[in-house]
């Protein structure tokens, strides 16, 4: 008996295309997000999701079948709440490694080379060199290191860092990592720190006005994980007197208003949220999407469960 899927596609030519075919054993409908929904709502059993999380869910109690609720980024704090009892939802964990890992070593170049000040200065046509903060000799921490963490940790082996230090919730071997509790005696030999946490309860706030404090002068705080793992009045104060630097995709809140004091420290860069955004996302989502649903016509455990 077939099972019924819902793909996030105009139509089924562009999902047989994008995914390299339909796994057999599998009836697509496919739901873009807009439009209508499709008939199917009773049957449906695999739902990715192309609205954001309370909309996708508004008919859930027709949803008398579904057992997968997939999603294609790796943040899933604010999608787990809407999710159905019963209901197995997946991550998109990996698919956007190489693009947010990209960002994040762009973000830390283009804050310690002021390039964001050059871009700046050639609207008006100055020439007005300074001296920069490069990759080389630099301590990195990585706090937060999954999958992402690591992807970061092998775009700096060309860049003759002077160390890194991982950071998570649990120390491991192979590569060494430190548990978080450790933070306080790491910060003050980290010159740039990449956070990219997953955002819990544990981990709200977890960069406040103390460990903020411990950075040595001229640190760097590069933020491509959630806006809220970062104190963001106390960032806004160490920022404002020029003894650290920050680089951000992602603030708190977000979007940052246009009057908020961030946008316009020296030292700050800002960008708006896009660490995910290029052209590596699509060929790898769709590369997980195809192993997903041959996974799931075969009966086989799926990828990036979160819960169930």
């Amino acid at each position: 008996m077939s099972r019924r899927v819902w793909l996030p596609f105009k139509d089924l030519a562009e999902a047989e295309r994008r995914l390299g075919g339909i796994p057999d054993g599998l009836e697509v409908d496919c739901f873009p997000g807009d439009g209508e929904w499709p008939d199917s709502i009773a049957e449906v059993e695999f739902y990715v999701l192309s609205k954001a999380p309370k909309e996708a869910f508004s008919r859930a109690s027709e949803m008398k079948s579904l057992k997968i609720a997939q999603i294609l980024y790796a943040g899933y704090e604010g999608v787990l709440p809407h999710v159905p009892a019963g209901v197995t939802l997946c991550n998109g964990g990996g698919i956007h490694d190489t693009a947010t890992s990209e960002m994040a070593i762009a973000l830390a170049l283009a804050n310690g080379r002021h390039l964001d000040e050059f871009a700046r200065n050639q609207a008006e046509g100055l020439w007005r060199g300074r001296m920069g903060v490069g990759l080389a000799d630099q301590r990195v921490l990585i706090l937060g290191y999954g999958r992402i963490g690591a992807a970061i940790e092998r775009r700096l082996a060309g860049f003759e860092v002077a160390s890194v230090t991982r950071v998570a919730r649990r120390a491991r071997t192979e590569p060494v990592v430190r548990p978080v509790d450790r933070l306080p005696d790491l910060l003050p030999e980290a010159d740039i720190v990449f956070v990219i946490a997953p955002l819990t309860p544990e981990t709200e706030g977890l960069i406040d006005a103390a460990a903020l404090k411990l950075l040595p002068d001229n640190a760097l705080v590069v933020n491509i994980a959630r806006g809220r793992l970062i104190d963001t009045d106390a960032l806004v104060a160490e920022t404002s007197t020029g003894r650290i630097r920050a680089a951000l995709d992602v603030t708190d809140p977000e979007p940052l208003p246009s009057d908020h004091p961030l946008w316009r420290i020296p030292g700050v860069t800002v960008v708006p949220h896009v660490g995910g955004a290029s052209t590596a996302g699509e060929p790898r989502a769709d590369r997980f999407l195809a192993a997903q649903l041959r996974r799931f016509a075969a009966g086989e455990e799926l990828e990036n469960m979160i819960n169930g």
